[in-house]
């Protein structure tokens, strides 16, 4: 069904909102700008903002239900014969490679990370949204490998994959915010990338054993 002409003046309010508030958010900071300004700013009552948002933070984070999702999403489109970790490393060097906005690491994201970095409020929302990302993807695990309720293997997968994914942004957003372009930290961050899923696909029992004979056999 196409969408009618009320939905859409809907959906292009709520953009120009989030855009607005986007924009003022980089350029003064996120605690330095009141919903009352992104409202007079984007040509709209507080009480209209607060229609579509309900909160602060939900006018930057407009895409929170869709990055939750993202990985979940992976899992369910996976190609015949793709494990779920393979599936989510295509992607994540896809996105790499293509510079598109899903895992944060594109040209520009720097300010976006930098202005996170300042607000208490907006970190916390940000961890908030890694936590329920997570979750949804263990749901979406034990769905496709119809777990026992029991089994734990869902929630371990989905931890172990959104901990490398984690580590891979925050290396990326660290060598950004010091002022390297994504072309620039590109080639690495890749090799990098297909460093970590290989170690999460073959597991981590032969990493970092400590060298010498076994206390039970020497003399």
């Amino acid at each position: 069904m196409s969408e009618g002409l009320r939905e859409r003046k809907k959906r292009e309010t709520r953009l120009r909102i989030s855009d607005t508030a986007t924009g003022l958010f980089l350029t003064r900071g996120f605690d330095n700008v009141t919903v009352a300004e992104v409202a007079r700013a984007a040509d709209v009552s507080v009480n209209t903002v607060f229609n579509y948002f309900s909160t602060k933070e939900d006018l930057l984070f407009d895409r929170q239900d869709e990055i939750v999702g993202l990985l979940g999403e992976i899992v369910r489109r996976r190609e015949p014969g793709e494990g779920a970790a393979e599936a989510v490393r295509r992607d994540f060097l896809d996105a790499l490679d293509t510079g598109a906005w899903r895992y944060g690491l594109h040209e520009g994201s720097d300010a976006f990370a930098r202005m996170v970095g300042s607000s208490p409020a907006l970190v916390a929302r940000l961890r908030e949204m890694n936590e329920l990302r997570q979750a949804a993807l263990a749901r979406t695990l034990a769905d496709e490998a119809d777990a026992d309720p029991d089994d734990l293997t869902p929630g371990l997968v989905a931890g172990q994959i959104c901990a490398t994914l984690h580590t891979l942004m925050t290396y990326g957003a660290r060598r950004m915010l010091a002022g390297e372009s994504m072309t620039a930290i590109t080639p690495d961050l890749r090799g990098q990338a297909e460093h970590a899923f290989r170690l999460l696909e073959s597991g981590v029992g032969g990493y970092c054993v400590r060298q010498g004979e076994p206390p039970g056999q020497r003399e």
